[in-house]
């Protein structure tokens, strides 16, 4: 704007915020700008997190460079005094930015407590992009590695949805089992148990609680016809009584129920759940998406609302 605004950019209009790798609520909303001539345009601004900003969400997203580069460019960044979108190609700065990210697009190897390696490599929000770390490191550990396991954030229904609906269908996986994890606690929660009463035994709570998962897992082995098992994240306050009722309603859906201690016993503590995870990645499944990528817009909402969230309509 400041160099003479040749793509008739209304500064009101502008949709791209600055990032900034720290949180800070202060910084959300901002005016910069200020200043002599020199120091660009007066106007309303703010800063994202880095997690938050639509490059992460295509970075993770991309498949190589060159994809990288045209994911970037699509981007839009405003808006022109005519209401046309501005993307960052017009730009000429999605070269630039493809460039800046060369090196960070290659997966961080590290390794774990017990010396597993692992790829830490990207990480967008689910609740605004779709929450799944970079296709690159996934194709990667699944050249190296017998089983790989990958993260979606959130619950298993948003986190789940989109890294199936999205990650999976853009990158042409298909996955051979669903862990959903839970607790005992959470369950609880769910069933109106103030947070300073989770240590007592409440079976009745519990059970008022226990649909949420359950809906959960039908989405993973009805909608996406995905073999599932539920870990539970045990607790020491946890009962025997709890988790068995927990166990009784996943096992009437035909989902086993597998303990995990990884927390506090690292690999020892989940090997009952390794277990029930290479029973199921030896079953041959028929994994479907939940809508078609070729349904309009609203015809995806409708079926993601409906489906995943049990929505009456949209």
């Amino acid at each position: 704007i400041h160099q003479g605004n040749e793509l008739g950019i209304d500064s009101r209009t502008i949709t791209w915020r600055r990032c900034v790798d720290m949180n800070d609520r202060q910084l959300r909303n901002v005016v910069d700008g200020l200043g002599s001539r020199a120091d660009g345009v007066a106007r309303e601004d703010g800063f994202d997190i880095t997690v938050a900003s639509e490059v992460m969400a295509a970075f993770c997203l991309a498949s190589d460079i060159m994809d990288l580069k045209a994911r970037l460019g699509r981007i839009v960044v405003g808006y022109n005094f005519e209401g046309q979108p501005v993307t960052a190609e017009q730009l000429k700065a999605n070269g630039a930015m493809a460039a800046l990210l060369k090196d960070a697009l290659k997966p961080n190897l590290v390794q774990t407590l017990e010396g597993t390696p692992a790829f830490v490599h990207g990480g967008p929000f689910a609740n605004i992009a779709h929450g799944c770390n970079s296709v690159i490191a996934t194709r990667m550990a699944m050249h190296f590695a017998d089983y790989v396991v990958t993260e979606g954030g959130f619950g298993a229904d948003l986190g789940a949805e989109k890294f199936l609906d999205i990650k999976c269908r853009m990158a042409n996986l298909k996955p051979d089992a669903v862990i959903i994890v839970a607790t005992v606690r959470a369950l609880k929660y769910n069933g109106g148990v103030p947070k300073d009463q989770l240590n007592n035994e409440n079976l009745e709570a519990l059970e008022a609680g226990i649909p949420n998962l359950l809906k959960h897992v039908e989405n993973i082995t009805q909608v996406y016809k995905l073999p599932a098992v539920v870990a539970i994240n045990e607790f020491p306050t946890d009962t025997q009584a709890e988790v068995e009722l927990v166990r009784t309603k996943c096992q009437e859906l035909g989902v086993n129920v597998a303990l995990s201690q990884v927390w506090a016993k690292g690999g020892e503590g989940g090997i009952e759940l390794a277990k029930e995870v290479v029973r199921l990645c030896d079953q041959p499944n028929e994994f479907q998406f939940c809508y078609e990528d070729d349904l309009t817009l609203v015809e995806k909402i409708e079926a993601i609302a409906t489906k995943i969230y049990g929505a009456d309509g949209v």
